[in-house]
């Protein structure tokens, strides 16, 4: 009996999450997300992938890609169910999801089935995304969602997309409400972001002087 128990578990595939992200910083919304997602669909592991060069982030100045993968690492450390990575990081040029996912499936080839974590609004720009069919292919989408978002828009996406639909789970995450721009924009005004972030991002923040744009580090 337990003999074949083993042999069932062990034959089960690993299902992996990936999550990527600027992190700029990473905030209890972004971990909640990573939980509820590893808890509502029984992964094995959250891998966090902290962006090189986001292509979507030309806006703004994103911050040092050292200083936001620490602050990745100082987040994540007491979870044993998470993990870092450093495949954007140390990949040159802009960092594209299509090649991320592709890294993490040479990883574990077919041995394990992987999840894409993203916020269900990032979804609504899927069609954009390089190599969006060929991606589509490789993994499953966990679009995060903020109690009470509209979800119509996602009607066009799937009808250009219609076999995305099986591989495309909904999961609403109350902590969304917090965002890496409001932190931002309250380090720049000397407001309080205690309870939005992790202790430890918060000190590596305020030691490291993020995101202090009255004085030198500037956008």
């Amino acid at each position: 009996m337990d003999k074949l128990k083993k042999e069932t578990n062990n034959s089960r595939k690993k299902r992996i999450g990936i999550m990527g992200g600027t992190f700029d910083p990473i905030h209890f919304g972004h971990l909640v997300t990573a939980e509820e997602a590893r808890v509502s669909y029984s992964l094995d592991q959250v891998i966090f992938v902290p962006s090189g060069m986001p292509p979507h982030k030309k806006d703004y100045r994103v911050s040092d890609v050292e200083e936001r993968y620490l602050m990745t690492i100082l987040a994540v450390v007491t979870n044993p169910y998470f993990g870092v990575s450093r495949a954007e990081i140390d990949r040159a040029g802009y960092s594209y999801t299509i090649d991320t996912v592709q890294y993490f499936r040479q990883i574990y080839d077919e041995n394990a089935e992987l999840f894409f974590i993203t916020g269900a609004d990032a979804i609504l720009e899927i069609l954009t995304w390089k190599n969006v069919e060929k991606l589509l292919g490789l993994c499953s989408f966990i679009a995060a969602t903020r109690p009470g978002f509209d979800l119509a828009g996602l009607a066009k996406i799937l009808k250009e997309l219609p076999h995305l639909n099986g591989g495309l789970h909904f999961l609403e995450v109350p902590a969304l409400a917090i965002s890496s721009t409001d932190i931002r924009q309250r380090v720049s005004r000397g407001d309080s972001i205690k309870y939005l972030l992790p202790e430890t991002v918060e000190y590596f923040i305020v030691k490291n002087g993020l995101y202090d744009f009255r004085g030198k580090r500037e956008e």
